[in-house]
């Protein structure tokens, strides 16, 4: 019986210990800024001269689809780098339609755009784009 609860004991420790340097090992890699670099430079607030970034999310961001650095020229207009670029759908200048996730009249939703944390007055059909914007299509509820 002593021959069994040593056993027991030991398997108990080991099990513990491989828990706890599992636990440790998951707070180093946060820790170590290895998880977070990928991240940062995907999302640096610096966009390269003569680029655009243009970044697609659902529900304010809640869900991200797609994000690109764009090279442009003077003039370009962002309704027609959205569709050399990505998949897109529009009916009279309105993007329906980016990657084939759809606005819907049903579930009251349409893409939104944003550049530079503001909201344009004019429709992407019409905003010429300008080195170094920061372009962000979201769909969400226009209710």
């Amino acid at each position: 019986m002593k021959k069994w609860n040593g056993l027991i004991i030991v398997s108990i420790m080991i099990i513990s210990i491989g828990l706890l340097a599992g636990c440790s090992f998951g707070e180093e890699t946060e820790d170590n800024g290895a998880s977070t670099s990928t991240t940062d430079s995907t999302h640096s607030t610096e966009v390269p001269e003569n680029h655009v970034r243009i970044t697609v999310s659902i529900n304010h961001g809640n869900e991200f689809i797609t994000e690109e650095e764009i090279p442009i020229e003077d003039g370009d207009i962002l309704l027609d780098v959205m569709e050399e670029n990505f998949y897109v759908e529009q009916k009279g200048g309105f993007i329906t339609s980016i990657e084939r996730v759809k606005a819907s009249d049903e579930e009251k939703t349409a893409w939104m755009y944003y550049v530079n944390g503001e909201m344009p007055t004019v429709g992407a059909s019409e905003y010429e784009l300008s080195s170094g914007d920061k372009i962000v299509f979201d769909l969400q509820s226009w209710e």
